[in-house]
């Protein structure tokens, strides 16, 4: 089956979609979509080639969908990959980067990128903030 006729099957009733307001726009949760939205273009269920980017405990997840694979073979059609927390973000969009230009989909790079250094952001610490200095009358003279 075409992608193009699967995306008409289920563009307008799926279990992913996400509707908050009526007039609004309409996103999307399911795997492999890397903008949650709601598009053929951006679609983890309907296109071949998708490209997964999740966080997870020991660093970044990568999950691409092989290219040959059966469409009945789910488990056996994706290949993931994990980028550490220790080798740096330079190196987590470089991977990125490269699996997205190589033979999957060059039109979503700027799109893993993004999804990488927010996954990437949201990873670090958060620094202490320098306590407030006390200014005014508030200030005791001993």
């Amino acid at each position: 089956m075409s992608s193009d006729l699967q995306w008409l099957l289920i563009r307008k009733y799926n279990s992913f979609l996400v509707k908050r307001v009526p007039e609004g726009p309409v996103f999307s949760s399911e795997p492999g979509n890397l903008r949650n939205l709601h598009s053929h273009k951006y679609s983890g269920l309907t296109n071949a080639k998708t490209i997964d980017i999740q966080d997870s405990a020991s660093g970044i997840q990568i999950t691409t969908r092989k290219v040959k694979a059966s469409s009945q073979a789910v488990r056996a059609a994706r290949t993931t990959s994990a980028v550490r927390n220790r080798s740096g973000g330079r190196r987590a969009l470089g991977v990125t980067a490269s699996l997205a230009k190589r033979s999957y989909r060059p039109d979503l790079r700027a799109a893993a990128l993004g999804r990488t250094s927010a996954l990437l952001a949201a990873q670090k610490e958060k620094k202490a903030s320098p306590p407030k200095k006390v200014r005014g009358k508030k200030v005791t003279t001993a």
